[in-house]
C-alpha cells in the first residue's frame, strides 16, 4: 500500500512539474496571445475593414509610429541594439520591426476572421435598425410647438411688415 501512495505522490509531483514547465513556456508569450485573441475574437472586422479602407489605415500607421518612438525612448536595449534573426539592428530599427510585426499580425487576424476560419468562435450581435418615426417628428414639431411660439408673441400666421 505504501508503494501505491509513493507512486501517487510521484505522479502528482511530476504532474506539477509539467504544469510549471508549460507555464514557463507560455507566460512570456501571454502578451502576444492576448494581442492575437483581441484582434481575432473581439474586433468586428466586417465593420472595421471599411473604416480602414476609407483612410483609417493612416491613423493606424501614425499610432504605430508613435509606438515606435515612445517605446524606443522608454525602453532602449541594454546593449544599444537588438538581437533578432542573427542581426543586430539599432534601437529604433528594432522597434520598427517589432511594431511592424504586431500590425501585420493584427491584419492577419482580420483576414482570418473575414475568411470565416473562426467559425462559431466569432459572433457579433446584429445591428438593430433605428426605430421608425411614426409621424411624431423630432422634438416638439408634432405637438404644435411652432404654432405656440408664433401665437404667444401675437404674430399668428402673419408676416412682419416693416
Amino acid at each position: 500500500m505504501d508503494q501505491l501512495f509513493d507512486s501517487l505522490q510521484h505522479l502528482l509531483v511530476s504532474g506539477w512539474e509539467v504544469v510549471i514547465a508549460v507555464l514557463v513556456l507560455v507566460v512570456p508569450w501571454t502578451p502576444l496571445i492576448a494581442w492575437v485573441g483581441f484582434w481575432l475574437l473581439a474586433v468586428n472586422w466586417e465593420k472595421l475593414y471599411p473604416v480602414l479602407a476609407k483612410g483609417g489605415v493612416i491613423g493606424v500607421l501614425l499610432i504605430g509610429l508613435m509606438m515606435i518612438l515612445v517605446w524606443g525612448l522608454i525602453a532602449p536595449p541594454t546593449e544599444g541594439f537588438h538581437q533578432m534573426f542573427g542581426l543586430r539592428p539599432s534601437n529604433f530599427v528594432g522597434k520598427t520591426v517589432y511594431v511592424t510585426m504586431l500590425l501585420t499580425i493584427m491584419a492577419l487576424c482580420g483576414t482570418v476572421q473575414l475568411s470565416g476560419a473562426c467559425g462559431s468562435l466569432v459572433s457579433f450581435p446584429e445591428d438593430e435598425p433605428d426605430e421608425p418615426d411614426h409621424g411624431h417628428g423630432g422634438g416638439h414639431a408634432g405637438h404644435g410647438a411652432d404654432d405656440h411660439a408664433s401665437s404667444v408673441h401675437g404674430h399668428g400666421d402673419h408676416a412682419h411688415s416693416h
